[in-house]
């Protein structure tokens, strides 16, 4: 008789980090010097919550944390659990300390699930000493966590993974797999592109990705084999995928082209198509900022608004934020002139000599500085006529004829054009003064 083979764990699961070095991504936080892993070697871990969106170590952290801390650890999902787990999982507590005198880590994935009273429940254990509270959350934790429990806890933020972080966990993937597979770097691309910083999706989706591969004993994984295989596993709206930048071009096209109603469609069929919302809020901000500009600061104002919105609260309600931002971009007066103002500056600088400051506007706290005569011969803005110092230099000598801004007729802009030209015929007058 042989005993029945244990089932194979998820390729996520075997390559879950066993130290903290094997950890890949979150290098602001577990880097040489940086917060949590020196929370880690002083092995004085406080009560913390780790922020961040799907797949990026939340719950591999917590795990290494009650590793390294030598303590017993309790995992709780507040999707599943109550009051009633609490109490137990408190109780367990209880009674490791007082039996072996182990400290306990209660690790609670999505806790921003509690309401009031359940998060309420642990304070007295986290004031105690008792247990060493981790949250793990993907919403903000200033709305979604208790004041009371959030002060007694650190925010650590945890970011989605890089391209460059995830073609390395691809690499470990692959080997993990050990099949004679050849994934050719488009494919390669466009899975990376999918996980969309997700790590744990990722995994998944090489899994079946290369069971597929083996299955039809294929040796080579292209871009065709990729799309007729696993097209049923992916979204319609897949990051990467030609739908996704043919969607999002034709979103930003109709907010440039001033037509609400294909815009408004343009985003319903992205987040119909499993476009993550705030993606989709990211991309209006960066449409308020490039195509609208000064033309009408409020559009900034309201895509940040419809962002915040949506984090407050989530689908589909927040989802009509994201309408009434759409809809304004649409019909906003459109100005790219910041846009290219940037850019020119950007350049320019890249390419230019480090010019130094000019005296009159350099900073001059110290006596040597004032002997040096930096700041010397300023002029104060607000003890000029009008609040304006007209013909003061405000670039490095040699390039006080440049100019990178140039604000068109539309919306605000019109007064800002105005302004600046009533400006520049004041400089006129001043340098003919001179």
């Amino acid at each position: 008789m042989f005993s029945p083979n244990q089932p194979k764990a998820p390729l996520a699961e075997q390559l879950r980090p066993q130290t903290l070095d094997e950890v890949v991504g979150q290098s602001h936080l577990l880097g040489q010097g940086k917060p949590l892993r020196l929370a880690f070697q002083s092995g004085r871990l406080p009560s913390m919550i780790l922020w961040g969106p799907p797949g990026v170590g939340k719950t591999t952290l917590a795990r290494l944390i009650a590793n390294t801390a030598d303590a017993d650890f309790i995992p709780i999902s507040a999707v599943l659990s109550g009051i009633k787990d609490i109490r137990e999982a408190i109780e367990r507590a209880e009674h490791s300390l007082q039996q072996s005198g182990r400290r306990t880590i209660m690790f609670v994935d999505e806790v921003h699930r509690f309401n009031k009273g359940q998060q309420d429940a642990f304070l007295p254990y986290v004031e105690s000493g008792l247990i060493t509270f981790i949250g793990a959350t993907t919403e903000n934790p200033s709305f979604e966590v208790n004041s009371a429990l959030l002060s007694r806890a650190q925010v650590f933020v945890l970011n989605a993974l890089s391209d460059n972080e995830l073609a390395e966990l691809f690499a470990r993937a692959q080997q993990s797999m050990g099949l004679n597979v050849l994934v050719m770097e488009d494919a390669k691309e466009q899975v990376i592109s999918y996980a969309d910083g997700d790590a744990r999706r990722l995994l998944n989706f090489i899994e079946q990705l290369f069971n597929a591969a083996e299955s039809a004993d294929v040796k080579t994984i292209d871009i065709a084999f990729l799309q007729s295989t696993m097209v049923s596993k992916m979204r319609r709206f897949d990051k990467g995928g030609e739908a996704f930048y043919d969607q999002i071009s034709a979103l930003h096209k109709s907010v440039r082209g001033s037509n609400p109603d294909g815009a408004l469609y343009w985003m319903q069929r992205m987040l119909d198509g499993g476009a993550e919302p705030l993606y989709v809020g990211r991309r209006l901000v960066r449409m308020a900022i490039e195509d609208i500009g000064l033309a009408d600061p409020r559009a900034l104002e309201i895509c940040l608004n419809a962002c915040q919105t949506y984090e407050r609260l989530g689908s589909p309600e927040g989802e009509l934020a994201f309408a009434n931002a759409v809809i304004y971009l649409a019909i906003a007066a459109k100005s790219n002139a910041v846009y290219m103002a940037y850019n020119q500056a950007k350049a320019f600088v890249a390419q230019d000599q480090s010019r130094p400051v000019p005296l009159h506007l350099r900073n001059a706290p110290t006596k040597l500085m004032k002997n040096l005569d930096y700041g010397k011969n300023y002029r104060y803005a607000h003890n000029e006529e009008g609040a304006y110092a007209a013909g003061e230099q405000y670039l490095p000598d040699g390039l006080e004829d440049v100019k990178f801004y140039e604000p068109t007729n539309r919306g605000l802009e019109g007064k800002i054009s105005e302004k600046l030209s009533h400006l520049a015929e004041l400089d006129k007058a001043a340098k003919r003064q001179k």
